[in-house]
């Protein structure tokens, strides 16, 4: 096994996440390496003149920063995962670890495919080491617990997150797109097949008395909450998919256009330049929520409640990877309460609330 020292490098250090999670590992002690395309910018964030950083340009100089500098835990906030996780990740291999927030389908296959490979190098991988995917997840693994495999599963991802003045940036401007592109799926009979983005539609009344109306998508939840319950029928939604009728039947036609490599890359490069207002969240909580039902007709239901959702994705990440950097977790690739169990959520912020 190869080697590593005691740091934690944080890519893509500069976006919300990344500084989140920069500051609570900081404060835990544990040594911070940021990583991104500009030293200025870099050190902008608050770091002394003569922190160490690493700059570079794409995930492949990344990776190669890896290989040379055998980082204890690399954390990956930089956005498309798809295309990132895998080629950071097997840097990160044997010996260290990686974190990513990864919440569709494609991406958390991708990495979850390299459970294989990173248990023969003792390193572990977590996906999705965020609101999306463990807040429903966890939800789902609570309910679980202790009984039969379900036959039916609803997840449902209500995230309220407060707006930040300056630009939408490149990750989230790319994690929009891939939502768009990806289209929607829904396990049938244990298949993931496809399914129309923003199908299922429901409106929600939380247990505070709120409100709002997820709808179908690809997500990572998707595939935790299979994983999770083993139920061959499993449906996940976000809030994050316009509900209104009219928008949901012009989505896959903007779907299909959106797969062109080259008008994917002007929209995201578009998208992100897109200056926003501060604005505060919506609602006073952001909920996972989950229905898991048996072919005897029994039926549980369960809440996850957090924060600012944002806010209780850096908790996540910076949770997952301090417990990397101690040495606790088990060689493979995970999602989150794959690999620490369905407390982390609240380690991390969260109530749950279960029927």
């Amino acid at each position: 096994m190869s080697r590593t020292n005691d740091e934690v490098w944080i890519v893509g250090a500069t976006g919300r996440v990344g500084r989140g999670v920069a500051r609570r590992l900081a404060a835990r002690g544990l040594t911070v390496v940021p990583v991104g395309r500009s030293r200025e910018r870099l050190l902008a964030a608050g770091l002394p003149a003569d922190a160490k950083v690493v700059v570079a340009d794409s995930a492949e100089r990344i990776a190669d920063e890896i290989v040379q500098a055998r980082p204890r835990v690399v954390v990956n906030t930089m956005g498309a995962f798809a295309a990132t996780a895998p080629v950071i990740a097997r840097a990160c291999m044997p010996g260290g670890h990686y974190v990513d927030q990864a919440n569709d389908v494609v991406a958390v296959n991708g990495l979850l495919a390299l459970h294989d490979e990173a248990m023969r190098a003792g390193s572990t991988l977590v996906t999705g080491a965020g609101f999306g995917v463990l807040a429903t997840e966890a939800v789902v693994a609570k309910l679980r617990a202790g009984r039969p495999t379900p036959h039916r599963v609803r997840t449902d991802a209500v995230a309220s997150v407060s707006v930040e003045a300056g630009t939408l940036g490149a990750a989230l401007a790319a994690s929009i797109v891939d939502v768009l592109t990806s289209g929607g799926r829904r396990y049938e009979n244990g298949r993931l097949v496809t399914a129309p983005l923003g199908a299922d539609p429901q409106r929600l009344t939380f247990p505070d008395g709120e409100s709002a109306t997820p709808a179908g998508v690809a997500s990572g939840d998707l595939v935790a909450a299979h994983a999770a319950s083993g139920a061959p029928f499993v449906t996940a939604t976000s809030a994050l998919v316009p509900a209104a009728p009219l928008v949901r039947a012009l989505l896959p036609a903007l779907g299909r256009l959106l797969s062109f490599p080259a008008v994917r890359r002007l929209v995201i490069d578009r998208l992100g330049r897109v200056r926003t207002k501060a604005t505060p969240r919506p609602r006073r909580h952001s909920w996972g929520h989950a229905v898991v039902e048996w072919p005897d007709g029994t039926r549980h239901e369960g809440w996850l409640r957090a924060g600012d959702g944002m806010d209780f994705t850096a908790d996540v990440t910076a949770t997952v990877t301090e417990l990397l950097s101690r040495g606790a977790g088990r060689p493979g690739a995970w999602t989150p309460a794959a690999a620490f169990g369905a407390d982390l959520a609240t380690t991390a912020g969260g109530t749950f609330i279960l029927h």
